[in-house]
């Protein structure tokens, strides 16, 4: 799929469609350094609180989610970043559909 953004530049978001009542992934890059992966939320949708053993960067690419990490609740929007930390656990809640790049750092 990255084939796609080789001297060219894309719109991510385009990459990944919104399901109902669904959670959509599609994973970019697989390799033993890291993975990039898009998702796609419908409204309410989500992720369950987990750990992981590696840092984890979210970038926003549509709409607003509230991202938990260490009990702490942080709404993101369109345009924003944010680093969870490996190790601590994080969930996130879409508030309305919402698209991200989740890149993994090993």
């Amino acid at each position: 799929m990255l084939e796609a953004c080789l001297g060219q530049a894309q719109d991510l978001a385009d990459f990944v469609s919104y399901g109902s009542d669904a959670v959509i992934s599609k994973t970019l890059l697989d390799k033993p350094t890291g993975t990039l992966t898009l998702f796609a939320f419908d409204a309410g949708q989500g992720l369950s609180e987990h750990t992981s053993p590696y840092d984890a960067v979210v970038q926003v690419l549509d709409g607003k989610a509230i991202i938990t990490i260490n009990g702490q609740d942080m709404e993101v929007i369109t345009g924003q970043l944010i680093v969870m930390p490996a190790n601590v656990p994080h969930a996130l809640a879409a508030k309305e559909p919402f698209k991200m790049l989740l890149t993994m750092i090993r």
